[in-house]
């Protein structure tokens, strides 16, 4: 391309924009690495702990590190008084991750270190939101619905104590196994959008919370985040397996967006769908309702078949944490208390060897001319 003419990557399609050693799609076997583990084999072997610490670390914790990781993150899960007031001040309606977004940013206004971006302070700043978000969500949730905050527990797991701020009770294991398997493939993947807008953000100068809050922006979308609760959405309107096909006949013959599937990265299959789908077939089995993983392996066959296209990670998620009894409109929201992890790992990463980001863009406008004065205008 000339320099009159550049090549235009909409969307940044196979653009490299950097190194990053936290995490890759290895090609040769298809599959989601965190520093080198495939994602499917951290599920089964390590709990969400573990990942983070990973993430944020480059290396698996010892039995000493873990513990001490685990003890940091419970001491840091309450949230100010000032803070819960300001939730309460939220409208009813609002949409949970407007919530969540609003309270971070909060947050920031408190942190004692919010101006110092040292690598050691991000890492600290890291660990109190990694902690104080699951509160925060869960306090914006119940006091939508008319109820109070339940408070956090320091002896329950990050897992169970989700559940402990949003139900005040902690599930059977399976339902935390499985809770727990979610967080840790949602957690962390490459230079997606709302991982991206947080290094954009870092790469300023700016605040651990200023690139979170923007990360959870970008990560509303229903192009990003917000496809698990669409996909949710989209089997109670299908309502049974009898009625998946003629539904996405339907969509079809209007050229619709079918939620759930597809991916930038992946060609042959998202790599952590098997994994969220034997997990979610648990929650159905625990529960006692199939329909509506029923219902998904249908739509997915039929896609396959038809448009030659896989489902993504928010496909059998959404089923997933809506077996688990959350509302749709939390299921974003986990994904920010699960990707507040990836994002870090990436804020610190990108600081350590920064520059700022800044592309170009080729103009299409007008081109120049002289103004006239508004008499002469017409």
């Amino acid at each position: 391309m000339s320099e009159s003419q550049p090549e235009i990557r909409k969307g940044l399609v196979g653009v490299v924009a950097d190194v990053s050693a936290v995490s890759k799609v290895m090609p040769e076997t298809n599959s989601l690495t965190y520093r080198g583990y495939a994602v499917q084999d951290l599920c089964e072997a390590c709990s969400f702990e573990e990942v983070a610490y990973l993430l944020w670390n480059g290396e698996l914790p010892n039995q000493a590190q873990l513990d001490a990781f685990r003890k940091e993150e419970a001491a840091n899960r309450a949230i100010s008084p000032a803070l819960i007031e300001v939730i309460r001040q939220f409208p009813k309606d609002a949409h949970p991750m407007d919530a969540i977004r609003t309270a971070v940013s909060f947050m920031g206004l408190e942190d004692p270190e919010t101006a110092d971006t040292s690598e050691p302070a991000t890492r600290r700043k890291a660990m109190r939101l990694l902690a104080k978000i699951p509160t925060a969500i869960a306090a914006a949730h119940r006091l939508s619905k008319g109820e109070e905050p339940v408070a956090p527990r320091s002896d329950l797991t990050f897992a169970e104590n989700f559940f402990q701020v949003v139900f005040g009770k902690v599930p059977a294991k399976e339902v935390v196994k499985s809770f727990d398997v979610s967080l840790i493939l949602y957690a962390e993947h490459g230079f997606n959008a709302s991982t991206f807008t947080a290094r954009t953000v870092t790469s300023t100068g700016a605040d651990l919370h200023g690139a979170i809050t923007a990360g959870i922006a970008a990560l509303k979308g229903p192009l990003h985040g917000g496809a698990n609760e669409a996909v949710m959405h989209m089997l109670k309107e299908i309502g049974s397996p009898e009625k998946a096909v003629s539904w996405l006949e339907g969509k079809f013959d209007h050229k619709a967006l079918v939620m759930g599937f597809g991916h930038r990265v992946y060609k042959n299959g998202d790599s952590r769908v098997p994994t969220m789908t034997k997990y979610a077939d648990k929650m159905a089995e625990v529960v006692g309702d199939k329909r509506w993983m029923e219902t998904s392996r249908v739509l997915a066959a039929e896609m396959l078949k038809r448009k030659n296209i896989h489902p993504n990670l928010d496909f059998p998620a959404g089923p997933a944490y809506y077996l688990m009894g959350f509302d749709i409109p939390l299921f974003t929201p986990i994904f920010v208390a699960s990707r507040v992890t990836g994002w870090s790992a990436h804020v610190i990463e990108q600081a350590a060897d920064n520059r700022l980001i800044r592309p170009l863009s080729q103009y299409s406008g007008v081109a120049q001319r002289a103004v006239t004065p508004i008499s002469a205008r017409g």
